[in-house]
């Protein structure tokens, strides 16, 4: 009996441990698409999960970069939402080919809205043009909880790739291959369309770390597995 109480305790703290690793990461603030070509407008989504089961998403707010400034920006309403966009004054003057640029949009806020348990919510922005000779653009971002909590995805990249515990919407530049040498369209009105912004379950947003839980199932099964054979061995040797 003794035998049977040690392996079956060996075996369930094992598969919870086993368990546990094959959990998928938390979702993330993220820009949707991730990437954009360099000297070009883009459209893009700031996709956003409610990650608390009991408390909503009430507010966004993403902070635009200063140092790379963007002449253009413009966001689409959401329905349930309302939008405030802030400019400011830069820390000192950019040149572009637009002329010299002493404000630009350093904030945007959606307020007014819900994203409840199990919910994300994707609010569309057009901008540009979008600065040549760097490799990305970082959107630090607030999340409000209806009970007050304040997320903030703020972190930038690490040197290693490793992913930081908070880190902030990331969109990466590439080099232009359009044919008017700015690899995209040349005005906000004609940017690629971007994802829906209805409120879908949690669900429907599987696709986005199916990777994740792929890999988190088979390594589950191959802990079970490995259990399983070493508790037949041990049996085998003690009988």
């Amino acid at each position: 009996m003794s035998f049977v109480r040690r392996a079956a305790t060996v075996l369930a703290a094992a598969t919870a441990i086993t368990a546990g690793l094959a959990l998928p990461a938390l979702a993330h603030v993220t820009i949707n698409p991730g990437t954009a070509e360099q000297g070009g407008f883009t459209k893009v989504a700031f996709r956003v999960p409610n990650e608390r089961d009991d408390a909503s998403t009430v507010k966004v707010e993403v902070s635009f970069p200063t140092d790379h400034p963007l002449a253009f920006v413009s966001v689409k309403p959401v329905p349930g939402w309302s939008v405030k966009v802030t400019e400011g004054k830069l820390p000192k003057p950019v040149t572009t080919e637009f002329g010299e640029l002493t404000e630009a949009v350093t904030t945007v806020v959606w307020s007014g809205g819900k994203i409840g348990k199990g919910e994300f919510q994707e609010f569309e922005v057009s901008m540009g043009r979008l600065p040549e000779g760097i490799e990305q653009l970082v959107f630090p971002t607030k999340q409000t909880y209806s009970g007050g909590e304040v997320v903030d995805w703020a972190d930038a990249p690490k040197a290693d790739g490793s992913e930081p515990e908070h880190p902030a919407p990331l969109l990466k530049l590439t080099p232009a291959t359009g044919d008017d040498g700015h690899g995209a369209s040349a005005s906000p009105a004609a940017a690629s369309p971007a994802p829906s912004v209805t409120p879908v379950a949690a669900a429907a947003a599987a696709s986005s770390d199916g990777t994740a839980r792929l890999l988190g199932g088979a390594g589950l099964a191959v802990g079970v597995i490995g259990l399983v054979v070493a508790f037949l061995a041990l049996r085998r040797r003690t009988s």
